[in-house]
């Protein structure tokens, strides 16, 4: 039987698992250039969840609540246009999150976070509704010099959340859909950029994507998050 670990270091929110690791992990179990993985309650810590497949979707059970669950997705992904690293660098100062932070945990962005133990993606604005960082994958996040499949969704998630304001309205992901054409290299600086394309009532969508030194996507994701009182999940 196959099982999925959320560890505590890949948390979002103190008590529940980052949202995009998660999704990620739970990606890798499947066969397909591209994933949509829901999230169905905050995937717990340190819990050993039990994989199975059940109406087209592949599960990850918590007992018998079904926590996240993904299947394969049809590849109509649009990236986010790119910008520099240069540009990305600069707008890394006015990340929203460096003033008020709903997760200061998260393993993505996350300012209560050691450099080397997390990601530490820091995006600020770059025009309209948009937000751009840089990255340089660490060792600790790699195996063979490469950032690991659920590290590489993480730096795909909170971007997005990030442009569509989550300091002042604190959201969690929902859902999640992406395609990872090549993992990203430890230690090579890449850029990372999120965009907001719309809301309806309590959600919000957006993409994200992330691009290496030589330019090439690395991998691109789009997503719907839902506005929380993050009191809930701190």
């Amino acid at each position: 039987m196959s099982t999925l670990t959320v560890p505590a270091r890949f948390c979002g929110p103190a008590r529940s698992g980052n949202g995009g690791w998660s999704a990620g992990a739970l990606a890798a179990h499947l066969d397909a250039p591209v994933v949509t993985v829901r999230l169905q309650r905050p995937p717990p810590l340190d819990a050993s969840l039990r994989i199975d497949e059940h109406d087209g979707w592949t599960r990850a059970l918590d007992g018998d609540t079904t926590v996240l669950q993904a299947r394969p997705a049809e590849d109509d992904l649009t990236p986010v246009a790119p910008v520099d690293a240069a540009t990305a660098r600069a707008a890394e100062a006015t990340y929203a999150g460096l003033a008020s932070h709903p997760f200061p945990t998260c393993f993505t962005c996350g300012t209560g976070r050691e450099p080397g133990d997390a990601l530490r993606i820091f995006s600020g604005p770059v025009g309209p509704d948009r937000v751009a960082a840089t990255w340089t994958p660490a060792p600790s996040v790699g195996e063979d010099g490469l950032a690991t499949l659920p590290v590489t969704w993480a730096a795909l998630d909170c971007p997005g959340a990030w442009a569509a304001g989550v300091a002042d309205r604190p959201m969690v992901l929902g859902q999640i859909t992406a395609r990872v054409d090549r993992r990203p290299v430890v230690g090579e600086e890449h850029v990372v950029l999120g965009e907001l394309r719309g809301t309806e009532g309590r959600k919000v969508f957006t993409a994200t994507s992330a691009y290496a030194a030589d330019g090439g996507l690395v991998g691109t994701a789009e997503a719907t998050w839902i506005v929380v009182d993050p009191d809930a999940f701190n």
